[in-house]
């Protein structure tokens, strides 16, 4: 029961491990900045807001969707993108206050 116990924790702790490798990346980091700061957006929002490339925005949101970081809603065409995992904004709050 004990191996079971640590070994549940262990793949908890690779998960979370796995989730701050993903964020740990400039684009990624001002992405969730803009979805705590102005909420839900279109891939093109992001893009004109960061002023780069679609693709790249797009391989950003797909890395951190994957991970159940972000997530998105249809919307007509369009994909809304959005912050799934809010507690990410304390992540980077005690990363910047240092």
């Amino acid at each position: 029961m004990y191996i079971c116990i640590m070994k549940n924790i262990f793949e908890k702790l690779e998960d979370s491990a796995e989730k701050l490798k993903v964020i740990a990346h400039p684009v990624r980091i001002m992405i969730l900045k803009i979805f705590h700061e102005e909420g839900e957006m279109t891939v093109t929002d992001i893009q004109k807001k960061l002023e780069i490339d679609q693709a790249v925005v797009s391989h950003h949101l797909s890395v951190m969707r994957n991970k159940n970081i972000v997530a998105c809603r249809k919307a007509g065409k369009n994909r809304i993108y959005y912050l799934k995992e809010k507690r990410f904004i304390n992540i980077l709050k005690c990363v910047e206050d240092n």
